[in-house]
């Protein structure tokens, strides 16, 4: 199992989809931080507590853009633990990525 607290070892400030859009986008945490470990490991937990906040565009691409990555959603629902006590709402929205990611494009 792989812990990764995403303030801690990816950014506080994580924004924009696409590497072009900036050193912390969510393009890069899935290519750098997700995959790796999502195709090594049996379980991923991620600790999203910490950061400054989280745009949409972070979100659909870092973890909607796994299941398009890995073309199985159950796969990453399976693997994948999100943590927020600080906000609860992000898993809800981060699960309704995941669940959507193999729909045509919805971002």
């Amino acid at each position: 199992m792989k812990t990764i607290e995403l303030a801690k070892v990816f950014s506080r400030y994580p924004a924009g989809r696409y590497k072009s859009d900036g050193p912390f986008s969510g393009e890069k945490f899935r290519e750098e931080m997700l995959l790796p470990f999502i195709n090594n490991e049996d379980l991923v937990v991620i600790v999203l507590d910490g950061a400054m906040g989280y745009g949409s565009s972070f979100l659909e691409e870092a973890f909607g853009g796994l299941v398009r990555k890995l073309k199985n959603k159950d796969i990453v629902k399976k693997k994948l633990v999100l943590v927020s006590k600080e906000d609860p709402f992000l898993v809800k929205e981060i699960n309704s990525y995941i669940e959507h990611g193999l729909d045509e494009r919805n971002a």
